[in-house]
């Protein structure tokens, strides 16, 4: 959603501030601004729209100092304008802030704030907070700080500069993340990590209702009472190049590309391929803990959600375990009562997903086992996990998620397998099968990768469908729902996936004439079954093309198109399928000049309900 960044040190913080914004744009927003110390007052530069417009303005009439916050806001109150822009400041002009997160009693809040006489010149949550830490400063940033968390409702991430404190940047954060940085020319602070790796490795990761205090000669930290705490630091390993653009258009084509190696960088972390084995100590789970095990659920949102779905099919498929994938959001609402022996896997690549976040923290209250898959060391999610199993994605910019889910789905078959193993459900001679099949993934990946002008100049055919639908059984359902998000997010195609058995009982009234329809056809026990139903859509008028695992004759017999990864293992399949589906979406998109890493009213981190 929107980012948030801060320095103080010894350089002059404009462009700090200006390039942290711009690594941050892929979370979405529709409005820019900075605050900075000039050495004598806070002045403030903010514009509605893109970066740009920001960058433009201080070109002609730049701003200079050593300490200064940052801001891009996606708008959730109020339209998107110069005056709803962060940052936002306080009738006495003792402070500037910018926020991330929704205040939930602005309006009860507000209300109180107009009665003392603070006059509102915005439509913002944000300015709320600005006037009501204004109302209650008298000389103490701590102090009010720590009186306004007793006071406010919701999420918050702040980042405060005081009039009279002005080397400082004051941060405050709940339910929103928050990360401070230590670099050799002075502090840093971002909403997300790869707005301070070119100044810093080395970050620490606030916890709720903690402050830090950011001045150039370091950090301090405080709980909710104030009290001054001690926190350790965490070095990220990125690497920087992996968070830019390099030569390609799109970060989305390069991330698409860097999957191959995302694939063995995760999978290593938990097989040692010389061997063909598991590496049992990388797992959280004993005989006993394997064995106590009586049911499985899986929750997540959006893309997370349907690597969930997979993992649903590996834990019963492989280790007979009664698994259940639901949405984050839904699941929290259903009225579910936990049972003795349950474990629940938690998936986010941020860590900071805020519904998903919050049915972990239910499930913790409840007394379940909690294990998290997630791609950020020392999120929210991966420090109140009671275990992690970490991807290695690195840094992924696009809001299309790719290798991303596709080391989620990795982590957890990897997970299914070896709880497989513990509970004796796979003898050795399998179980060194499907390690020597993953081993084969990367290359099988790259295959793809060297024949997409393949699949652009298919794309360039079909761009201007209007309806696309995707059907497949067993796991090719689940891999069309993630195949079709991918197209509708960053093409704007209406998209759907269905199970093929479930084409009679209504869906097929949509097929006409030239429908476009793509079958996944990865699961060869099943594919007799798909190809009739493929067949179904074809006499109707369908244009069908189809994704197969390796030569599929009968299957082929029935399309106008076929796309063929390399035969593999059919619960191999889906790590490889998914890449033509993600190809696929990215060359409608570009074909329809759609603005694919940013595509609209969408944001990369979801951290508000």
């Amino acid at each position: 959603m929107c980012g948030i960044v801060g320095y103080t040190g010894t350089k002059n913080a404009t462009p700090i501030l200006i390039d942290g914004l711009d690594t941050l744009a892929y979370r979405g927003y529709d409005s820019a601004g900075i605050a900075v110390w000039n050495g004598t007052d806070i002045v403030m530069r903010k514009e509605k729209g893109q970066l740009q417009n920001l960058k433009d303005i201080l070109k002609n009439d730049p701003i200079s100092g050593s300490c200064g916050i940052g801001h891009t806001r996606w708008a959730t109150h109020g339209e998107p304008s110069y005056i709803n822009s962060h940052p936002h400041g306080d009738d006495k002009k003792q402070l500037v802030l910018v926020h991330n997160g929704i205040i939930e009693n602005y309006v009860r809040l507000k209300a109180m704030l107009q009665e003392r006489g603070c006059k509102f010149v915005s439509d913002t949550d944000t300015e709320v907070v600005a006037q009501l830490l204004g109302d209650l400063y008298h000389g103490d940033p701590i102090g009010a700080i720590t009186e306004s968390m007793r006071l406010i409702e919701g999420s918050f991430a702040l980042a405060i500069l005081f009039r009279d404190d002005p080397y400082r940047i004051y941060c405050v954060c709940k339910d929103s993340p928050m990360v401070v940085g230590y670099g050799k020319d002075g502090a840093h602070i971002a909403s997300d990590i790869p707005a301070m790796l070119a100044y810093t490795r080395d970050v620490t990761f606030m916890g709720d209702k903690q402050i830090a205090v950011l001045s150039p000669e370091g950090i301090a930290f405080y709980d909710e009472f104030g009290t001054p705490i001690d926190k350790g630091s965490t070095h990220i390993d990125w690497d920087l190049d992996a968070a830019k653009k390099g030569s390609y258009e799109h970060y989305m084509m390069k991330e698409i590309c860097e999957q191959p190696v995302a694939f063995r960088k995760t999978a290593e972390q938990y097989v040692n391929f010389k061997s063909g084995k598991l590496k049992a100590d990388c797992f959280p789970w004993s005989d006993e803990d394997a064995g106590a095990v009586k049911r499985i659920r899986i929750i997540g949102c959006g893309t997370a959600y349907h690597a969930g779905l997979l993992g649903k099919l590996y834990f019963k498929r492989l280790a007979g375990i009664p698994c259940e994938s639901e949405i984050a959001s839904e699941f929290r609402y259903s009225g579910y009562e936990f049972e003795p022996g349950e474990l629940l896997f938690v998936i986010s690549q941020s860590g900071e997903t805020a519904d998903t976040i919050a049915a972990m923290r239910m499930a913790k209250a409840a007394g379940v086992r909690t294990v998290a898959v997630c791609n950020v060391i020392g999120s929210t999610i991966a420090r109140e996990a009671d275990e992690v199993l970490f991807t290695y994605a690195g840094p992924e910019i696009a809001v299309a998620a790719t290798k991303s889910y596709l080391t989620q789905v990795t982590v957890l078959f990897l997970a299914a397998l070896r709880l497989a193993q513990v509970r004796g459900r796979i003898d050795d001679a399998r179980s060194r099968e499907l390690i020597d099949g993953l081993a084969a993934v990367p290359a099988a990946m790259e295959s793809i990768l060297a024949k997409k002008e393949k699949i652009q100049y298919f794309s360039s055919r079909e761009f201007s469908a209007r309806h696309v639908f995707f059907i497949g059984r067993g796991a090719d359902s689940a891999l069309a729902m993630e195949a079709a998000l991918k197209l509708k997010e960053i093409s704007y195609i209406h998209s759907e996936a269905y199970a093929a058995g479930e084409l009679k009982h209504g869906t097929i009234a949509l097929i006409e004439e030239g429908t476009l329809v793509i079958a996944l056809v990865t699961q060869p026990s099943l594919a007799a079954k798909t190809a009739s139903n493929i067949e179904e859509v074809r006499v109707r008028g369908a244009n069908v093309l189809a994704v197969t695992n390796g030569p599929m004759p009968d299957v082929e017999s029935h399309c106008a198109s076929v796309w063929r990864i390399e035969k593999t293992d059919e619960l191999l399949a889906p790590f490889t399928a998914i890449i033509p589906m993600q190809l696929f979406a990215y060359y409608m998109a570009v074909q329809k000049g759609c603005p694919v890493d940013k595509p609209r009213n969408l944001a990369k981190s979801v951290t508000v309900e």
